[in-house]
């Protein structure tokens, strides 16, 4: 596997990711595809950061999007991130999660807000965040409608040294290079 800047021709295969699971809302999907094409248009100003987690044959297994929240000193959103049904629970989610937090600790951020619903289809991607060590701070009642809370995640990456994807690669003698993560065919856990 290798995690790569997304190109913009990964768009009809990060749409199949966003609709295959049913998870998100026709609505949702269509803001996350106003966000892919914003990060096109607009590439130079950085708000929207998205990378590709690919298989030995270039097939897009998952996506990360994530962002700098411009009013603040070091903190970042994650905005988007979606996993092939195929290859879930094979620890796509939490390299790509990994990758972003690496990515941002090393330009001196200090904490990653994820935001998400409080409905039951939304339950594995909360249990996905509390897995991965971010902490429930803030509930925001009916936020969406009626019965569907805002639930807001951080996690403080400040000083983070060595990232959870570079001590499982250390270990399995993987290598990391300037173009992203790059695991040898096989090496999946």
């Amino acid at each position: 596997m290798v995690i790569r800047p997304a190109t913009y021709q990964d768009r009809d295969e990060i749409l199949r990711l966003l609709t295959q699971r049913g998870a998100f809302t026709e609505r949702e999907i269509q803001v996350a595809m106003q966000v892919f094409d914003e990060a096109f248009r607009h590439g130079e100003r950085g708000e929207y950061l998205i990378f590709c987690a690919v298989d030995t044959d270039g097939g897009l297994m998952g996506y990360i999007c994530f962002g700098p929240i411009i009013i603040t000193d070091g903190c970042y959103d994650l905005y988007w991130i979606a996993v092939d049904e195929t290859c879930s629970r094979r620890g796509v989610g939490r390299r790509l999660m990994a990758f972003m937090e690496e990515w941002t600790a090393k330009r001196n951020a200090r904490r990653i807000y994820v935001e998400t619903s409080s409905t039951r289809p939304y339950e594995m991607a909360r249990s996905f965040y509390r897995r991965n060590r971010y902490d429930l701070v803030c509930e925001l009642k009916d936020f969406y409608r009626e019965g569907d809370d805002k639930l807001i995640f951080m996690k403080e990456v400040r000083g983070l040294v060595l990232s959870a994807v570079e001590a499982e690669c250390t270990e399995q003698k993987i290598c990391v290079n300037r173009q992203g993560l790059s695991c040898p065919s096989g090496m999946l856990p």
